[in-house]
């Protein structure tokens, strides 16, 4: 299947061989130690190391209803009236799908997919950067892109990529790519990355945002024996990141009632010091260790929770 169609996700394996995705996990990793294929994004590619990236049409049916789950809730943290810069990725396209509910929104992009999405919105302002047209993401790169965004201030920044790790950060597989994302950094208050539990513990050729830069991480619930993500995750905390964790049972018809669809929640552990404050400005003060559901409509929704984590000096 991978052969065929250049990547396969986890959930598709497991129903078209009728088994749980447990297992299907654990042969994905037998496979991958042969050279055969490499685990990406809650599936699995075809192998090719660091440099290699998949295009739009193998991206947009790999973790389907974890990027759901992670829009829904990464729309509720955008309020009416906000400026912010969103990135190219199909997880951000499903959030813009979901921004233009918000009435007088500005949103800055060099995403054809995410401009497309609000296109029709009309109470939502859309700001294209320029740059040159990379086919593979429909994203607009190079001198012209990163020219465009500069003396440019918003709220927060939305941003996707290839692998996170808590050791290098934010990271994906182009040059040019990795270039526009830290000019869509450097404009924002707030980093906001949008990534699916496939993504923890992947790191890829060029590092986009260090973890000392992330704001916020809003991902999905790890499969349990999924100890890659887990970890990453833990450590993640300890560099201070806001950890906002989706559950998907409501996004594949959990109960209504429940915020979280009646599945299990482990909290994200107790970090250490944060270690930076962002280049955009000084940390905010320190505080007491903060956990608690989101009370936005879209979270409530969507199922989650929140581990907001103050940063602290060493």
């Amino acid at each position: 299947m991978v052969r065929a169609n250049g990547a396969v996700s986890l959930r598709e394996l497991a129903r078209v061989v009728q088994t749980s995705e447990v297992t299907v996990r654990r042969d994905v990793r037998a496979l991958e130690a042969e050279g055969l294929l490499d685990r990406r994004h809650g599936g699995a590619v075809l192998p090719g190391g660091f440099t290699r990236e998949s295009g739009f049409p193998q991206k947009s049916h790999l973790a389907t209803a974890e990027k759901t789950a992670i829009a829904d809730l990464a729309a509720g943290l955008v309020e009416e009236g906000e400026a912010i810069v969103v990135g190219a990725g199909t997880t951000t396209q499903e959030l813009a799908r979901r921004l233009a509910r918000i009435p007088g929104l500005t949103v800055v992009t060099n995403s054809l997919l995410v401009a497309q999405a609000l296109a029709h919105a009309n109470r939502v302002e859309v700001v294209m950067t320029g740059g040159t047209l990379r086919g593979s993401n429909y994203a607009l790169v190079g001198s012209g892109a990163e020219q465009s965004l500069q003396g440019l201030r918003v709220s927060r920044a939305f941003l996707s990529g290839s692998g996170l790790t808590a050791e290098r950060g934010l990271s994906t597989s182009n040059m040019l790519s990795a270039s526009v994302d830290r000019a869509l950094v450097q404009a924002a208050s707030e980093v906001v990355v949008l990534a699916d539990h496939g993504k923890l513990g992947t790191d890829t050729m060029f590092q986009t945002v260090p973890s000392d830069v992330i704001t916020h991480l809003v991902t999905d619930e790890p499969p349990m024996g999924d100890e890659r993500a887990s970890t990453e995750l833990h450590a993640l905390a300890d560099y201070g990141v806001r950890i906002t964790v989706a559950s998907l049972t409501a996004v594949d018809g959990g109960g209504s009632g429940d915020p979280g669809g009646g599945r299990p929640r482990r909290d994200v552990p107790v970090p250490g010091p944060r270690r930076h404050a962002h280049p955009g400005g000084t940390a905010p003060p320190g505080g007491p260790l903060r956990s608690a559901p989101l009370e936005s409509a879209t979270g409530a929704q969507a199922g989650g929770r929140v581990t907001d984590l103050a940063p602290r000096r060493r």
